[in-house]
């Protein structure tokens, strides 16, 4: 392929923003399209093969339009637009960006981060019952706390519902010690983290008091109709069959419901069977439940917690592989086992009946 030259301008209150600190942006978009960029006053060159050259400059035109629209670019935007670069869907950044949900205490915008987040937000718009699947940091819990205060706020619901399992991540932490409401608090931290950063201390603990936001134990739901409230059901994964059907028949009129789930990381005990999973089967097929599907590439935490998903899931599905050809080995030894042992036997008749005559 030929090689070719594009020039790109860049203003000088963005270059800092597109660059990144040490030209940290620069150097991954060199690595990963194999261009040369050459920055000097206010101008990229880059230098490379035709479609390299093209996608490179299309990845810094995204940049440079998130920078303009205020955001701050950060390694995970730089890798997401080098992913969605080689589907030839870099449009989509700038179009995902587009998508305000609400703002922080501070300030801060919410919006989603990749396409997967941007089609969670659109089904929980859309539907009245929401799950949201994924492996830890796709913004399952945050996004759906995002759209409940947003919802609250715009008067849509009267209350706030936010229950999760109360369940250990794998170890006994015994008796603990206050209240009932003290004994439960660290299940729902989570959720409580989540609430301080979009509304603020005050403004939680000022709608708890009125009684319009409640977090709670998943237990606390049993004999419940919860009607004109934004309800989300947090870690479903460690849900039974039982509790998930117990939470599903509480939802009542006006109620909005988004659970979230990660099916890889459950801690039910060995030998039970997730809700989430025996939901997925059994209400796909249902109108006004939708599910979104978050993977690996729709996490917005540090670069480093993707790499460690993919290095799982690859992991896992390697095990999977290896236990089912195990399987299918030991069943084909025990057939070449019953042939060899019916050979013997017959073998053995033959001498017998020649000894007889």
């Amino acid at each position: 392929m030929s090689l070719m030259e594009t020039i790109i301008d860049v203003p000088a209150e963005h270059e800092k923003n597109v660059f990144g600190q040490f030209d940290a942006h620069v150097k991954m978009i060199e690595k990963t399209l194999n261009v040369t960029v050459i920055v000097r006053d206010g101008e990229i060159k880059l230098i490379g093969e035709n479609d390299n050259v093209v996608k490179a400059k299309s990845v810094f035109v995204q940049l440079l339009e998130l920078s303009r629209r205020g955001n701050t670019i950060t390694e995970q935007n730089v890798s997401y637009a080098l992913s969605l670069c080689f589907d030839n869907k870099e449009a989509a950044i700038v179009e995902i960006d587009q998508d305000l949900i609400c703002h922080t205490i501070s300030g801060k915008p919410i919006k989603p981060k990749t396409l997967g987040q941007k089609s969670y937000v659109d089904l929980i718009r859309k539907r009245m019952i929401s799950f949201g699947i994924g492996p830890a940091g796709t913004g399952k819990t945050y996004l759906a706390m995002a759209m409940a205060v947003t919802a609250f706020k715009n008067d849509e619901v009267s209350k706030i519902i936010l229950t999760r399992p109360a369940i250990e991540a794998g170890e006994k932490l015994g008796f603990l010690p206050g209240d009932l409401q003290s004994k439960v608090d660290p299940y729902l931290r989570p959720l409580y983290d989540a609430l301080y950063q979009i509304m603020g201390a005050e403004g939680y603990l000022k709608n708890t008091e009125k009684g319009l936001i409640e977090v709670a134990p998943l237990a606390y739901m049993r004999g419940r109709t919860l009607e004109n409230a934004f309800i989300i059901l947090d870690e479903a994964q460690n849900t039974t069959p039982a509790q998930m059907k117990m939470f599903l028949t509480r939802i009542g009129f006006g109620s909005k419901v988004v659970i979230t789930g990660d099916l890889s990381q459950k801690d039910l005990p060995t030998g039970t069977q997730s809700g989430l999973d025996v939901a997925i089967k059994v209400l796909s097929k249902i109108e006004d439940i939708g599910f979104a599907f978050l993977t690996g590439q729709d996490v917005v935490r540090h670069p480093l917690v993707q790499k460690i998903v993919m290095a799982y899931d690859a992991y896992e599905s390697k095990v999977s592989k290896a236990e089912v050809d195990g399987r299918g080995g030991r069943k084909l030894q025990r057939k070449q086992l019953t042939g060899s042992k019916v050979q013997s036997y017959q073998r053995g008749s033959d001498k017998a009946f020649k000894r007889k005559r």
